[in-house]
Formats: structure tokens, C-alpha cells, sequence
């Protein structure tokens, strides 16, 4: 078992670094805006934000010395996404952090000129962010955290925890870039297993009940969430729905089990902003965007819940068991 250790984050945070340039300046020091894009009281979020200003800290970015990093959050409808980006824009920051592909796709839309690392986006070059992976051109670059295909790796997974699923319910903010590429490659291998796939689209947390309630109808039904802030900033209300309505569901990070979700594999929560603050270092030492590759993920866990396993009436085979990174009892 392993245990986490919740820190508080308060709005905006200081810290410094050794040497900068072609940076644009707050007050003397190149300011780093890092777009979190979920509510401030987030727990999970207040750790990948400390995360972020800790690898910083590693890199020699001392509090206060020559950069002001500061942590923006709340950000929950497409009006507010695109204010809160050319708010971000006005302020003419060395680089911009963005958590995601909508903030990204906001965020891009206000500037060319800016650097942006970006974050827990699945297809960049698809989605026209980038040139390519190897040399991104133009104001943008960063980390991916998984390719289409993991959408399907979830519904094999979720499938041999609960053998008898025949149904299952797909959902994501259907306005996300990664929407029709994950509802694809789910979608093959539902197929090939004679899984029935059901689109469960959201725009907003009204919309969580009656989705999973008209699915739910019948039975032998499973519920796979795809990466989208959408999904993200209600992971408690749909996991907890989930469970209500005796629905067995699959994520993408330890997050959504730590809500109560049966069982999660992806990417190690804070590893993203540890790889985030990396590209944030080199760019403020002279590093340009468009020249850093983007990266993928290279570190992966599972984590299951027993409590949500039991309470659905599932027993989770030995062999996953065994697998599992974490198990949440």
C-alpha cells in the first residue's frame, strides 16, 4: 500500500532560478503562468501544483530570487476558459503552463508568441498544436499522456476484472479534441469482444445522472471515462453515481479510484508537472519551445479499489491483483 501526503497550495507561489533569457519580465523576474484548470480546493491538483513549484525548486528556481511562478485554477465553462486565457495572454508571461487540451487549444488561440508548455494532451500534432513531435515549431510544446489507443487497453482491462460486461458506457466532454480518436479506437476493440459500446457524452455535471441512469437500465453494463477536465473536475459525482447505479468503471489516473471509482490505469498523477517544470527551466534559460520535443509518458500505474469492488459484488482475479501498483481497501 502506499500512502500520499495531501499539501495545501495557496494561489499564486514565488520562486526563483539561476539565470533566464529572452524572457518577458513581472517586476524584474520572468513570470511562469501555470493553468492548472481545476478548483482551487482540488486535493489531487494541489499536489501536481506542488509538484510543479517543488521540481522547480530542484532545478535551482529559489523562492523570491529572480521568477514568479504563479498557479491559476477555476476554470469551468468554455466562456471562462477562453477569458481566463487572454487574461493570461495580457500578461505577457515568460511561459504558460496548460493542464490539458482545452486550456491548450484557448491558450493557443491568444498567442504565437508565448511559449506554452503543455500537458495531459493526447494527440498534439493531430489537433494542429504542434509540427510534429520531434520539432514541434512555432510557441508550443510538452507531454502527452497517451495515445488513442489506451482507450482500448482500458475496456480490455475493465473487461477481464468484470468477465460478464457486454455493455459499456463511453464517457468524455464530446466538445474534447481526443473525443471521436478515443470513441475509434474503443470502438475496434469493443468488436473484437463482442462489447457494445454506448456514448455517453457530458457538458456539464447535470448531465452525469441521466446519462449513467439511461444506461444503467440494463444490465451487465461498465463505464470507461476519458481524459477531459470535464470528467476530471466531477470525478466524485460521477464515481459516486457509478457505484449507486452498479456500475464497474475504469480511469485514467489514481484520482478517480481515490473518488471511489473501481479501478484506474495511466499516468503517475504529479509526473506530467515534475516533466513540465523540466521544459519550464530550459525555456527560461534560453531553450526555444519549438526545438524541445514532445514526450510521451513513460511511467504507468494501477490502482484498485476493494471497497468499490466489494460493493459492486466483484472479485478482483488474483492476477490483477498482483499487477496493481496500489490497492485501496
Amino acid at each position: 500500500m502506499r500512502r500520499r501526503d495531501f499539501i495545501g497550495l495557496a494561489g499564486s507561489t514565488w520562486v526563483a532560478g539561476p539565470q533566464w533569457a529572452r524572457a518577458q519580465t513581472s517586476g524584474g523576474m520572468p513570470r511562469v503562468v501555470a493553468w492548472v484548470g481545476t478548483n482551487r480546493g482540488d486535493p489531487e491538483f494541489q499536489v501536481r501544483a506542488t509538484a510543479f513549484i517543488d521540481t522547480l525548486r530542484e532545478l535551482g528556481w529559489v523562492d523570491g530570487r529572480n521568477a514568479r511562478i504563479d498557479i491559476r485554477w477555476s476554470a469551468n465553462t468554455p466562456e471562462e476558459i477562453k477569458a481566463a486565457a487572454a487574461e493570461f495572454a495580457a500578461l505577457k508571461p515568460a511561459v504558460i503552463v496548460t493542464a490539458g487540451a482545452p486550456l491548450l487549444s484557448a491558450m493557443h488561440r491568444q498567442t504565437k508568441t508565448i511559449p506554452i508548455v503543455f500537458i495531459l494532451v493526447t494527440d498534439p500534432v493531430a489537433d494542429g498544436f504542434v509540427s510534429s513531435l520531434a520539432r514541434p515549431g512555432g510557441n508550443a510544446t510538452g507531454f502527452t499522456i497517451f495515445e488513442h489507443s489506451f482507450a482500448g487497453k482500458w475496456l480490455e482491462m475493465l473487461k477481464e476484472v468484470v468477465p460478464g460486461m457486454t455493455r459499456v458506457a463511453v464517457m468524455q466532454n464530446p466538445d474534447h479534441p481526443a473525443w471521436k480518436g478515443y470513441l475509434q479506437a474503443i470502438g475496434e476493440i469493443a468488436r473484437r469482444m463482442g462489447v457494445e459500446v454506448t456514448p455517453a457524452p457530458i457538458t456539464g455535471p447535470a448531465d452525469v445522472e441521466p446519462a449513467l441512469s439511461a444506461f444503467a437500465r440494463a444490465p451487465n453494463g461498465g463505464l470507461v471515462l476519458l481524459p477531459s477536465l470535464m470528467v476530471t473536475q466531477n470525478r466524485e459525482l460521477i464515481a459516486t453515481t457509478a457505484l449507486r447505479l452498479g456500475l464497474p468503471s475504469i480511469y485514467l489516473a489514481r484520482a478517480y479510484v481515490a473518488s471511489g471509482g473501481l479501478m484506474t490505469y495511466g499516468f503517475v498523477g504529479i509526473e506530467p508537472f515534475r516533466q513540465a517544470a523540466t521544459y519550464v527551466d530550459r525555456i527560461l534559460k534560453g531553450a526555444k519551445p519549438g526545438e524541445l520535443p514532445v514526450q510521451a509518458a513513460t511511467k504507468f500505474e494501477m490502482v484498485i479499489n476493494l471497497k468499490t469492488a466489494a460493493a459492486l459484488g466483484i472479485t478482483v482475479p488474483a492476477t490483477m491483483l498482483g499487477r496493481a501498483d496500489e490497492v485501496i481497501e
